[in-house]
């Protein structure tokens, strides 16, 4: 078993959610003019290409270990991309992110109930505070409009948070690039299926961002591939620490440290846009902040 670096996994998870919450804010700009498909099929192409080209001089290793759990994976983290941005098209974006973020929850319940993780309650606290800053962060609306197609983010929360223990407990002995590379692979081969059926069976498209999800493949502008780019090499860096971190520590922790990607992309949203915070929301970060300060504070004196 690996020793568990819970320090070292904050600070791999700290860069991953600046770098993140950058290209992120930068995907309202592509869902301008082309379509969710399209952007995740040629996300992949561009990845692989930077995998490819690092892969000799930095010696990557891309072969997996174990075929079956990488492909399982990269399976499930896929599928709560997708369900998460198709949620985008019909709930408002307060609602799906709160859904998508109750995953260190399902991880806390599927270590404990499933393989038998003994869980303290420092980490119980930490999930719970950190939680509640994100329901705080995200406003009360997040909170409202409860109904079935507003389960699915959650659904969506409990696949990553279901990949996100694979990653430790079906693919210890992987490296970060083989399931950084099955993760891009799955994402290309859902855009390429979607990009497949919305050019077979055409719908009627929303102009501009309104119609990411039914948009099929058009022929985009070079503004589209530019920062298409900037997402693949920032992703490929960004996820890159964030699978790291999940090896290296145990799922419940990181998923809780994970919660800093909410302040760094309100960081990028004002920086780039001018957006400013609520008060309510400055507070909500201070809570994530607290919880994430809990974790750190119990791996010194674990690991010390």
């Amino acid at each position: 078993m690996t020793k568990d670096r819970t320090l070292a996994a904050a600070g791999l998870i700290s860069v991953y959610a600046m770098v993140i919450g950058f290209t992120d804010n930068y995907v309202r700009v592509i869902a301008s003019e082309a379509g969710l498909w399209q952007f995740h099929f040629t996300r992949t192409l561009m990845a692989m290409a930077l995998l490819g080209l690092a892969a000799v001089p930095m010696g990557l290793r891309l072969r997996p270990v174990r075929l079956r759990a990488v492909v399982a994976r990269s399976a499930i983290h896929g599928c709560a991309m997708v369900i998460y941005f198709g949620a985008l098209a019909f709930l408002d974006v307060a609602l799906v992110a709160a859904g998508l973020f109750t995953a260190p929850i399902w991880v806390l319940l599927i270590s404990r109930f499933v393989y038998g993780h003994a869980i303290g309650p420092v980490r119980v606290a930490a999930v719970v505070i950190g939680f509640v800053g994100v329901i705080l962060v995200l406003g009360p609306e997040a909170m409202s409009g409860a109904s079935l197609p507003a389960l699915l983010p959650v659904i969506a929360g409990a696949m990553y948070a279901m990949g996100n223990i694979a990653t430790r407990e079906w693919c210890e002995q992987e490296s970060a690039e083989t399931l950084l590379a099955g993760f891009f692979g799955m994402l290309g081969v859902i855009g390429a299926v979607g990009m497949l059926a919305l050019w077979l069976v055409p719908i009627a498209v929303p102009v501009g961002a309104e119609g990411f999800l039914q948009r099929g493949p058009v022929w985009p502008s070079a503004t589209f591939y530019f920062w298409t780019f900037v997402q693949a090499a920032g992703s490929l860096l960004g996820v890159g620490m964030m699978i790291r971190a999940y090896q290296i520590t145990d799922a419940s922790k990181a998923s809780v440290l994970e919660y800093i990607i909410l302040p760094a992309s309100a960081f990028w949203t004002w920086a780039l846009w001018g957006t400013g915070l609520e008060p309510l929301a400055v507070v909500g970060m201070a809570l994530i902040v607290a919880a994430g300060t809990m974790i750190a504070l119990r791996a010194r004196q674990t690991e010390g």
